[in-house]
This record gives C-alpha cells, sequence and structure tokens, in this order.
C-alpha cells in the first residue's frame, strides 16, 4: 500500500471515529474495521458518479450493516457527494443528512435504509435481478446499457439473520453473477465472540447456495482485495462471496478486536491513541490532509469520466435504436398509469360474484401491458394469490426477460427483493396469504421509511378461509398494517374498488400499498364507484337529511352491510352504509370531504369488519360499536364462521338497534 493510499484509508477510520465521538453515539467497530475494503471498491473497483448520484448505470452499493454507517458518510464526504465535514460533525443530530442508519432518500449516495440485519443482503439481491432483467430487455450489441455490479457489506450479524440465507438461497439458484457480497467476518458481536451462538462454517453454507466463494485473508491488505474483486468478476455463472477477516475497531490499540469497539464511541484518549497509532498528522477533530482530499478528488473526476462515456454511448444508442428509447422512457417513467384513471377497459367487469383476488389478478393482467416495469410474484402461492401474469414468463436463469418471479417458501426474503427492485426503479409487488404478512412486515415497514411505492398482494383476509383454520385466518393484521405510517391499505368489497386499489398502488410514487383480498366470492355492489380512490365514500344513502345511524364496512362485509340496511329501512331505521376500503387514504382528505361521509352529528354508528376491532375507535367513538373478532377463528366451512362469529344481517340489524 503506497503512502496515499494509506493516507486515503485511515481517513475513513478517523472521520468514522471522530464522528461518533463527537456524537457520544454510534458504532465505530465496523468503520475501522473495513475502510480498506471500501476504499479499494469505491477508489479502484466501483463505477459511480459523485456528481450525479443517480446515474442509471452505476453500480450499486449497499451497507447491509447499517449501525456502521459512518464508514459510507466518510466515503461520501470524502468522494464528494455533498456531505461536509460540518454535516458529519452532527452525525446522529436531529435534522442532520448523517443519521445513525443510512437513510434511502435523505442523504445523496445512499441506495438503500438499512439498520435492520440483513434486509440490506436481501435488498442487494432484488436490484442485482432488476439489473438482469433491465440488461435482457435493453442491451443490444455494442450498446450494453444497462451494465453494472451490485456490491453489499455486512457482518456476522447479517449472516445470522433468517433473510440473509432466504435471500442468498434464491440469489444462487438464480445465478446472479453481478451480486458480489462483502462478509466482514471480525467474528465479534454485541455480547462477545460469535463462538457463543454462531459456529457454523459460513463458507461452506455459501456453496451450498452456489455462490463462488471467496477469502482475503487480511482485510488490510488492499491488493488482496482487489485480486478478490477481479476474481469474483470472472465468474459469469455465480454470485460471489467474498470473506474477508478483519478486526473490528482496527487501529485502536485499546479496542482493536473487542465487543467493546462495536456499539459506543472509542472515548477521548482512545481516539487519541488511534490517531498516534496511524501516525495521523493531527489531533485536530475531523482533520484530513489536503492531499488526501486531492486524492480522492482526482479519482472522482476519472469516474465521472465513466458516466461521460457511457452517456456518449447511450446517445448513440438512442439513435440507432429509437424504438428502444421509447421504451426506455416507458419504463422509467413513474406516470404511465395516470392516463388509466379514464380508460373504460381497464376498469370494466363481469357483472358476476367473485373473490376479490381473482378481480385482483384480472387486474395484474392488464396491468402488465400498460406498465412495462411491473415485476413480481409470490411465496410459492401464485396459483391462490392470483398474481401471475400471463404470457409474461418467468424469471430465471435461463430467462432473464421474465416477469413473474418465483420467491419460493421466502415472505421475509420476498419483500425485502422486491423493494429491492423497486429501489433500482422497477414497481415490485410481492405476494402471500394476508396471515402470513407477519412474515413480510419488517421488510413493508422499510417500504414506507424510504418511501418507495412496493405494492404488497395479501389474500385470504379473514375467517372466510375457513376450513384451513386459525392458524390460516389473519385476525390482528390489518391493524398492524393500517398502523403503519406512509403506508395504504385497501380492503376492497368488489371489482370496482379492487381496480381502484391497483389504480392507487402503480400511481403512487412514495408510498407502499397493501391489497387485501378475499379468496371467497362476493357480490358486485349496485354503487360502488372511483370514490374508493378516496379511501371511503357513501355506497348507500339514507333516504333522511340526517341518517338514524351509519353502518361502515370494509371488503366482503361491504355487502353484509347493504343487506342489514335494507332489513333496517323495514323496521322504519334509516342508516347510511358507508365503504371504507382504506382507513389510511381516507385520513388523507379534506376535513369538508371526511365530513361529508361521517357527519358528526351522526354519533350512532356501527363498524362491521371480520377482524380485530383495534382501530374503529376512532370512527364509532363512545356512541357507537362494532361487529369484528374478539378472538382468533377456528376451523369449518367460511359460511358455519361467519354466522358463528356473528357477520350475519341479523346481527348487524341488532347491533344497530342496540345503539339507538
Amino acid at each position: 500500500m503506497n503512502n496515499i493510499d494509506t493516507l486515503s484509508v485511515n481517513s475513513i477510520r478517523i472521520l468514522a471515529a471522530d464522528a461518533v465521538q463527537k456524537a457520544k453515539s454510534g458504532h465505530p467497530g465496523l468503520p475501522l474495521g473495513c475502510a480498506a475494503v471500501a476504499y479499494e471498491l469505491w477508489a479502484k473497483e466501483m463505477k459511480h458518479s459523485p456528481s450525479n448520484p443517480d446515474w442509471p448505470d452505476r453500480d450499486r452499493f449497499i451497507l447491509s450493516g447499517g449501525h456502521g454507517s459512518t464508514l459510507l458518510y466518510s466515503l461520501l464526504h470524502l468522494f464528494g457527494y455533498g456531505l461536509t465535514k460540518e454535516d458529519l460533525a452532527q452525525f446522529r443530530q436531529l435534522d442532520s443528512l448523517t443519521p445513525g442508519h443510512p437513510e434511502y432518500r435523505h442523504t445523496k449516495g445512499v441506495e438503500a435504509t438499512t439498520g435492520p440485519l440483513g434486509a440490506g443482503m436481501a435488498m442487494a439481491v432484488g436490484m442485482a435481478m432488476a439489473e438482469e432483467h433491465l440488461a435482457a430487455k435493453f442491451n443490444k450489441e455494442n450498446f450494453p446499457v444497462v451494465d453494472h455490479y451490485t456490491y453489499v457489506l455486512g457482518g456476522d450479524g447479517c449472516m445470522m439473520e433468517g433473510i440473509s440465507s432466504e435471500a442468498f438461497s434464491l440469489a444462487g439458484t438464480l445465478g446472479l453473477s453481478k451480486l458480489i457480497v462483502f462478509y466482514d467476518s471480525n467474528k465479534i458481536s454485541i455480547e462477545g465472540s460469535t463462538d457463543i451462538a454462531f459456529t457454523e462454517d459460513v463458507k461452506k453454507r455459501f456453496e451450498a447456495f452456489n455462490f463462488q466463494t471467496l477469502v482475503v485473508e487480511d482485510g488490510n491488505n488492499l491488493e488482496e482485495i482487489h485480486a478478490a474483486i477481479e476474481e469474483a468478476k470472472k465468474d459469469k455463472e455465480r454470485p460471489t462471496m467474498i470473506m474477508v477477516k478483519t478486526q473490528i475497531g482496527y487501529g485502536c490499540p485499546a479496542k482493536q478486536g473487542k465487543a467493546s469497539a462495536h456499539g459506543e464511541p472509542l472515548g477521548e484518549e482512545n481516539v487519541k491513541a488511534l490517531k498516534e497509532n496511524l501516525s495521523w498528522p493531527s489531533l485536530e477533530p475531523f482533520y484530513v490532509p489536503d492531499e488526501v482530499y486531492a486524492n480522492y478528488k482526482a479519482i472522482a473526476a476519472e469516474k465521472e469520466k465513466e458516466e461521460a462515456a457511457w452517456n456518449q454511448m447511450f446517445n448513440a444508442y438512442c439513435e440507432a435504436y429509437p424504438e428502444m428509447k421509447e421504451a426506455w422512457d416507458k419504463e422509467f417513467n413513474m406516470d404511465i398509469a395516470k392516463d388509466l384513471i379514464d380508460d373504460e377497459e381497464f376498469w370494466s367487469f363481469e357483472n358476476k360474484p367473485e373473490a376479490t383476488r381473482n378481480l385482483s389478478g384480472m387486474v395484474i393482467n392488464r396491468l402488465k401491458d400498460k406498465v412495462p416495469n411491473l415485476i413480481g410474484g409470490a411465496a410459492d402461492l401464485a396459483p391462490s394469490t392470483k398474481t401471475y401474469m400471463k404470457d409474461a414468463g418467468d424469471f430465471s436463469k435461463e430467462n432473464r426477460l421474465g416477469r413473474n418471479i418465483h420467491y419460493g417458501v421466502r415472505e421475509l426474503a420476498m419483500a425485502a427483493i422486491a423493494n429491492g427492485m423497486t429501489l433500482h426503479g422497477m414497481r415490485g409487488f410481492a405476494s402471500t396469504f394476508f396471515v402470513f404478512s407477519d412474515y413480510v412486515k419488517p421488510m413493508a415497514r422499510l417500504s414506507a421509511l424510504m418511501r418507495i411505492p412496493t405494492t404488497y398482494v395479501l389474500t385470504h383476509d379473514s375467517i372466510g378461509v375457513g376450513e384451513d383454520g386459525p392458524t390460516h385466518e389473519p385476525i390482528e393484521q390489518l391493524a398492524m398494517f393500517r398502523a403503519m405510517p406512509n403506508f395504504h391499505v385497501f380492503r376492497p368489497a368488489d371489482a370496482t374498488e379492487t381496480i381502484a386499489a391497483w389504480y392507487s398502488a402503480v400511481t403512487s410514487k412514495e408510498t407502499p400499498t397493501a391489497l387485501v383480498l378475499t379468496r371467497q366470492n362476493l357480490p358486485q355492489l349496485a354503487n360502488s364507484s372511483k370514490e374508493a380512490l378516496k379511501g371511503a365514500y357513501v355506497l348507500e344513502d339514507s333516504n333522511k337529511e340526517t341518517p338514524d345511524a351509519i353502518l361502515i364496512a370494509t371488503g366482503s362485509e361491504v355487502s353484509l352491510a347493504v343487506e342489514a340496511r335494507e332489513a333496517l329501512l323495514k323496521e322504519g331505521i334509516d342508516v347510511r352504509v358507508v365503504s371504507m376500503p382504506s382507513m389510511d387514504v381516507f385520513e388523507e382528505q379534506s376535513a369538508e370531504y371526511k365530513e361529508s361521509v361521517l357527519p358528526k352529528a351522526v354519533r350512532k354508528r356501527v363498524a362491521v369488519e371480520a377482524l380485530m376491532d383495534f382501530g374503529w375507535g376512532k370512527y364509532v367513538g363512545l356512541d357507537g360499536a362494532t361487529v369484528t373478532m374478539t378472538g382468533f377463528g377456528a376451523s369449518a366451512p367460511a359460511a358455519t364462521l361467519f354466522k358463528k362469529f356473528g357477520f350475519t344481517a341479523e346481527n348487524v340489524v341488532a347491533t344497530v338497534k342496540s345503539i339507538l
């Protein structure tokens, strides 16, 4: 390692240690141990453009071990992505550009929000899948307009989390050769040596996943790191895992190789000792020599030449293939689906009872031709969740053009992989039974946090699942998803509302959507409308200026509420029926609209939904009631269960009368 490389690597360490020390909070261990890997990758191997972080053909780098965020922030500062020393000095402070874990959309150059260990590993798999798909779709001879790698760095914790095994099992099956995983193997976890809980041979595990596996014995040896990356790129059939043997807290005499280096500041004296041990030219906080800045600036200038060459090639490509330019623009046009609002064919349906999962399948197959970047699949359940796109092909090692993803029984990784594809500019969707959304939830939360429009198709939505019993009957899951900020949940009642839900999902730019769908057939409602796009609307109104009561229902219970209204009318009780397919979207409407649907003057309200009542209090108030689940379901035919648990017109009528 020459002197400027040594200084450049150590500058990452110093900035990271100073930022954590200034904040009196953070994780210095990973940045100190992995600085050489990061420098070699970013300076010598990775294709990126600091002046244009969104360059389409850049290599992607995801820091799966997001707690080591000062490693990434130091790189972004040194390479000129816009982070200043002042930003580094504000690490972990309110409203800074350097939060405790990297946040997508918040800091330029951050490709994904990471923190939950292993999540970045799975999102990287999704990005690598997107790269392969787009390359197959757009590349022409002499015009490799999509040709980049996905790199991801994580440690022992990422490898312990089950999500990484789920994702890498699929990555190996698919032969994602442009995925390169760096495993920071320092044998330390928060509680001490990894041997207390983690003794398997990770290298053999990756070999079983069908990865090429390489080992860097000295994580500070740039030549050895360089050779491993070059070797990784030679394998055109398999993804690669590079195990890099590092020392956590490298360079700090009192902390190196110890668990205490992981998640706490080094301490003033230890920071001083680190700088002295690394022969750093100054003890001043955040000091970086001018020659180091000059080195990074020169490297960045060379990197930007790569983008300039790509731009020149892309312009020639567009001239040679104008039809591909048009396809490219459609692929990455986030507004392309908006025209569907007035498309009569898109909103059409047969007037017959139908399960909303079937209707969703119908919509997906209309959308596949209208939204060319729609891609996704199910966790081994596509025939049941109706998420298979006809004539769109299956994404596989042999067919990168396929748009149907066979995720296997891997719900958690599936959701993260869908996020990765969405982060790469596609519209990823994932599907499973609603009850198994418990496995999906952590990555759906990241969708919401990153403000990306991943779509979740969640079928078999209630006790209507029937004979499969309580293990397969969701009860509390709807409340769980509704509780999440920046997340839209639709539980449609018929075809029009299902189409509206999908329209909302594929026109969203910053909010993920869950479609919660029935297994059983539902009738088409005479008065359902595109008003469903507002989250709730008056489906059947009272004949009185002020209704005697309001029935609010979702999904399969809306038709039940309509039936109950007719029975109440015969007894002289005149109620309004409100269909509320999406609480979240309804809450985004104006106060005037919400008042027009649920006037405050009408305090007698009953909510009807075959799931837990949690969350309905804000709509029914102290004078209202609910017809909802209070415990788990049971195993029996669906009709029997609805009757047993009180989802009948008679019970709804009795509940309304009880509050009048």
